[in-house]
């Protein structure tokens, strides 16, 4: 399908379906600061600028497109009341969290799901399971097509009885937050899963992994967050914020933002779709467009590569560009340190891309969970949303189908209530030319010339120790994926090995 694009006007700072017309930028040399020895954990894509001129009077600003409601939502609360509040907390009836109800108050914290203040309260659930949005005071609405929700159980209810707030306590029982002017509401976890889903079929990830297990009842209230979510995994650096997101578009001097959502290791024919859209953004008549390459880093199905080794990948795709540039300007320490593999491994451009992590769970629930994945982006300032074949979607867990309809996704984006500020993109099909040796846009006069390599199968290589095809994957990023399988069959082994000793 070839790459279309939907215009609608708009009374956000810029109309951003509408290529501006303005006077041309002024030359400005943008050097991106990163160490000698870079390590893929410190993020050189948030990064600084030292301009080779003065800054042009004309400043083109991200906030290209409003947040849902207005305003970005910030639930941390002042370094200077945190103490009184946690203290306060202690007082307070306790509720523990999972490891995924965390990665929940992390969304709600920095305003991914703004105007939504806190776990939902039980009109707001019924609004987004039943309608998909909420509606807004002013009679507006804004899309919310996942509830974000907080289970509790028989014991918790009975433990909070008439207390109008409750502390939050991460798993190993650290105060992370409080929720005030509580709700208690009946979890119908059927309805839950059918309207979500589509489906009650046994095997759904996120069902079996949240809901299933999860409690009876359903608490909802405005959430203050003690200080910021932080993992400790070596990728915080990556974790930026809608709020840190649009300043650093604003740094760029953005006048498009384009997102494209991951939760796989980045092929080239990714970076092939990704290269195309800046490609014709510029035909449009935008003169900056900068990506927003934003895999997920929440909950993922057992059998996705894990977030860590997929940033390593993906840095594996990114930094290699970044190098060259440093050493053709001159500044690292030994240009002869730009190896032969990094400059292979260029192929995405650290100038006009940003690389963060996403740290929404991910639901597998096709058309219904696409449209929160755009949503959140809207709040991070992209007006440009990337869609391709069965966004958010899956295998049947029982039947060997897909269980969502392919297109379907890209449809409901462009029907979507309260995404109509959103430019949406659907990308034409890549796969590996076997004439060009290399990822194309798939020709429909040539087909018998394309092979495609699905997800399934470009983990079986590198499982197996199969090498792709030349010019699928960069090599220093077919190595990551190579390595952490080889890892996960010596694990296997010792594991097998000390079993059979007992």
């Amino acid at each position: 399908m070839s790459l279309t694009i939907r215009l609608h006007t708009t009374t956000t700072h810029l109309n951003p379906r509408t290529p501006i017309n303005t006077k041309k930028f002024k030359n400005h040399l943008y050097i991106t600061k990163f160490p000698s020895k870079p390590n893929f954990y410190s993020n050189p894509f948030a990064t600084q600028f030292i301009s080779s001129k003065k800054m042009s009077s004309l400043v083109v600003k991200s906030s290209l497109i409003d947040p849902d409601g207005g305003s970005l939502v910030d639930l941390v609360v002042s370094e200077s009341s945190r103490g009184s509040k946690t203290l306060e907390a202690e007082s307070m009836p306790k509720v523990k969290l999972t490891k995924i109800d965390l990665e929940w108050v992390h969304v709600l914290s920095e305003g991914w799901a703004s105007p939504l203040k806190g776990f939902m309260r039980e009109d707001e659930y019924l609004q987004s399971l039943h309608f998909n949005f909420l509606r807004m005071g002013d009679g507006s609405i804004v899309n919310m097509s996942l509830p974000i929700v907080l289970a509790i159980g028989d014991e918790d209810k009975e433990r909070i009885g008439r207390s109008p707030d409750v502390a939050l306590l991460v798993p190993d029982g650290d105060l992370v937050g409080i929720l005030r002017s509580i709700e208690i509401y009946k979890h119908h976890k059927e309805e839950r899963i059918a309207r979500t889903w589509g489906t009650t079929a046994p095997g759904l990830p996120y069902v079996e992994e949240v809901i299933t297990p999860a409690g009876n009842w359903l608490i909802g209230g405005d959430l203050e967050v003690l200080k910021h979510i932080k993992y400790n995994d070596g990728l915080d650096n990556y974790r930026l914020s809608p709020h840190q997101l649009r300043k650093e578009f604003d740094k760029r001097q953005a006048d498009a933002v384009f997102a494209f959502q991951l939760r796989n290791p980045v092929h080239n024919g990714h970076a092939l779709l990704m290269n195309d859209t800046r490609k014709r953004l510029l035909e449009m008549g935008f003169k900056n467009p900068i990506l927003l390459l934003h895999p997920l880093g929440g909950f993922t199905k057992a059998d996705d590569v894990p977030l860590d080794v997929r940033m390593e990948q993906h840095s594996k795709v990114n930094v290699a560009n970044l190098h060259i540039l440093l050493a053709l300007l001159g500044l690292l320490p030994d240009k002869d340190s730009v190896n032969a593999q990094v400059l292979e491994d260029g192929v995405l451009d650290p100038e006009t891309t940003i690389v963060a992590i996403f740290p929404s769970p991910m639901h597998y629930a096709g058309p219904t969970e696409v449209q929160w994945h755009a949503k959140a982006r809207i709040n991070a300032g992209a007006n440009f949303y990337i869609v391709g074949r069965d966004p958010a979607g899956m295998g049947h867990p029982i039947e060997k189908r897909d269980l969502y309809d392919p297109d379907h996704g890209k449809k409901v984006l462009s029907m979507a209530p309260g995404l109509e500020k959103l430019n949406i993109l659907p990308f034409r099909v890549a796969a590996y030319d076997t004439v060009g040796k290399k990822m194309a846009f798939f020709d429909p006069s040539r087909a018998k010339d394309f092979l495609f390599i699905s997800g399934t199968k470009m983990r079986t290589c590198a499982r197996t120790g199969e090498n792709p095809p030349d010019g699928f994957m960069c090599p220093g990023g077919w190595e990551v994926l190579v390595k952490y399988y080889e890892s996960l069959q010596t694990e296997d082994a010792t594991l097998k090995a000390a079993v059979s000793s007992t």
